[in-house]
C-alpha cells in the first residue's frame, strides 16, 4: 500500500500566514465604522465637549491590512480657558474611544503603545499643537477594544479673542516584536470644536515666536524637521531637546530669514526627551524663545555616541514559515487476503521551520483520499488512522505539541502544532506511524491514496 505525500504549502500560504503573524506581532489596528458623527460645539462654550469624526487609518504595510475608514470620539481640555495674550496654554488631546480594536485572539501586554498627535487651533489665532503621550497602555484582551489615551503639549496665546480648538490626526506607535506606526488622519478635516477659549489682552510686549515640528516622535538618532515664525530678522537661532524642565545635550542651529522664519534639522540622540524648544541668544529664554512642543523618543536604546565611539547598529529580519519532507512516498506493509487486518509504515519526516520571529504559532494538518485498487475496488480514507509526533530542536522558543492518535479521513486531522504565544519560533520535526485497515476480504492487488499535508 502506497499513500502518496503531497505538500500544500503554496506561496499564498505562507503570505497569508505572515500576513496574520504580522498582524498578531504589532496588534494592528482595525478600524470600527458606524456611529454618528457630533456637531459642531458651541462657539462659546467654555467647557471642553467629547467630538466624533470620520478618521482614516492606515495599518503597518507588513500586517497586510487595507486602510480602513471608522469613527474616532475625542476630546480636547486646556489648563487655562481664559489666558491673557502671552501665557502658554497646556492642551491635552484625550483619545476617547479609538477608532480600534485588537482583531485577533491574542492578547497584547501593557505600555507596548506610544501616542502622537496634532490640535488645530483655529479663530484669533491660527496654528498646530504637536501632542505626544507617554508609553503606557493596560493589557488588551484578544478581539479587545484599545484602551483610552491622552497626549499634552502646549502653545502660547498671541492675540485675544476666540480661540477654538479640535482635534487632529494621531498616530500609535507600537513597541511589540517590532517597532511600528500606525497614522490615522482626520478624513475631513478641521474635525469639530471640542474646547473653546477666550483670550484677553495682556499687560507688555508679546512673544509671537511659534515653533512646529515635522512629526511628533521618533527613534534614538532620528532628526526631527522643527520650523519656526516671528523670530527676529536674521538672528541664530538654537533648536534643543527638553527632558522635563532641563534642556538636554541634542542642539543644532538655524537663522531666521528676512520674515523672521526658518527650517531646521534636529536629531534627538537623549531618549528622556519630551519636548523640543527654540530660542535666540546663548541660552534658553522664554521671552526670547518658542516652545516648547511636545516630542517622544521611541524604542529603546538610544543616548549620544561619546567622543571616540562607534555607534554599531544591527538588526533581525523576520523570515517565514516553511516546511520540507524526506520523501513522496511511503510502502505500507501487505497483508494476505481472506485475513486482512493492519497494513503498517511510517510517514515520511517532515520538517516545520518558523522563522517569521512573531507571537503566532502554526498548525500542520493532513487529510487523505480514499485507497483505490484493482477494477474499482476501494478503501475508505476514513480506514487510514496515525499516530503522531512531535519534536522541537533545543533553543526552539515554541514547543511542539503531536496531533491525537486516530482515523486520518478525507475531513482532516491535525498532525502537530505550537501555541500562539508572546514569543514564537523554531525547528521541528514531526513524524507518524501509520495503519491502514484493510478488510479480510478485498481484492488482492496494489491499493494507492494520497495524504497531504497543509501547513498554517
Amino acid at each position: 500500500m502506497s499513500p502518496a505525500i503531497r505538500r500544500s504549502d503554496s506561496p499564498g500560504t505562507r503570505r497569508r500566514s505572515r500576513r496574520w503573524a504580522a498582524a498578531l506581532g504589532v496588534g494592528a489596528l482595525v478600524v470600527t465604522g458606524g456611529g454618528l458623527l457630533a456637531g459642531p460645539a458651541q462657539a462659546m462654550a467654555a467647557a471642553s465637549v467629547a467630538v466624533d469624526f470620520p478618521t482614516h487609518c492606515i495599518p503597518p504595510a507588513i500586517a497586510g491590512i487595507p486602510p480602513i475608514d471608522g469613527t474616532t470620539s475625542a476630546q480636547i481640555s486646556v489648563d487655562n480657558a481664559a489666558p491673557k495674550v502671552g501665557d502658554t496654554v497646556k492642551v491635552t488631546y484625550t483619545v476617547v474611544t479609538p477608532a480600534a480594536s485588537n482583531p485577533v485572539d491574542l492578547a497584547l501586554p501593557a505600555d507596548i503603545m506610544t501616542p502622537t498627535g496634532k490640535v488645530t487651533v483655529a479663530g484669533a489665532q491660527s496654528t498646530d499643537i504637536t501632542v505626544a503621550g507617554p508609553k503606557k497602555n493596560d493589557p488588551v484582551p484578544g478581539k479587545g477594544a484599545f484602551p483610552s489615551f491622552a497626549m499634552t503639549g502646549t502653545f502660547k496665546v498671541t492675540a485675544p479673542g476666540e480661540i477654538t480648538l479640535s482635534p487632529g490626526d494621531y498616530n500609535i506607535h507600537t513597541s511589540y516584536i517590532m517597532e511600528l506606526d500606525t497614522p490615522c488622519t482626520v478624513t475631513d478635516p478641521p474635525a469639530p470644536v471640542s474646547q473653546t477659549i477666550i483670550a484677553t489682552d495682556g499687560a507688555g510686549q508679546v512673544n509671537e515666536r511659534a515653533i512646529q515640528l515635522g512629526t511628533a516622535s521618533g527613534a534614538a538618532g532620528d532628526q526631527v524637521t522643527v520650523t519656526g515664525s516671528k523670530f527676529t530678522a536674521g538672528a541664530a537661532v538654537t533648536l534643543a531637546g527638553r527632558a522635563g524642565d532641563a534642556l538636554t545635550g541634542d542642539t543644532a542651529t538655524a537663522t531666521a530669514d528676512g520674515s523672521g522664519a526658518f527650517t531646521g534639522q534636529l536629531t534627538v540622540n537623549d531618549p528622556a526627551t519630551t519636548a523640543i524648544v527654540a530660542y535666540e541668544g546663548a541660552g534658553w529664554d522664554a521671552a526670547k524663545g518658542a516652545g516648547p512642543q511636545a516630542y517622544t523618543v521611541t524604542g529603546g536604546g538610544g543616548g549620544e555616541t561619546p567622543d571616540g565611539s562607534q555607534k554599531l547598529t544591527s538588526s533581525v529580519k523576520a523570515g517565514t514559515l516553511s516546511m520540507s519532507q524526506a520523501g513522496d512516498s511511503v510502502e505500507l506493509s501487505a497483508v494476505d487476503f481472506g485475513q486482512g487486518g493492519a497494513s503498517t509504515g511510517a510517514l515520511r519526516t517532515v520538517t516545520v521551520k518558523d522563522f517569521r520571529g512573531g507571537p503566532a504559532g502554526w498548525s500542520l494538518t493532513g487529510k487523505v483520499t480514499d485507497f483505490k485498487g484493482p477494477a474499482g475496488a476501494t478503501i475508505g480514507a476514513s480506514a487510514l488512522g496515525w499516530s503522531p509526533a512531535c519534536t522541537a530542536k533545543a533553543g526552539s522558543p515554541s514547543t511542539c505539541a503531536a496531533g491525537s492518535e486516530g482515523s486520518v479521513g478525507s475531513a482532516g486531522a491535525t498532525l502537530a502544532s505550537t501555541p500562539n504565544g508572546a514569543f514564537t519560533g523554531g525547528e521541528f520535526t514531526v513524524d507518524a506511524g501509520l495503519s491502514l485497515d484493510v478488510p479480510a476480504y478485498s481484492a488482492t492487488g496494489t491499493y494507492s491514496g494520497v495524504l497531504t499535508l497543509t501547513l498554517t
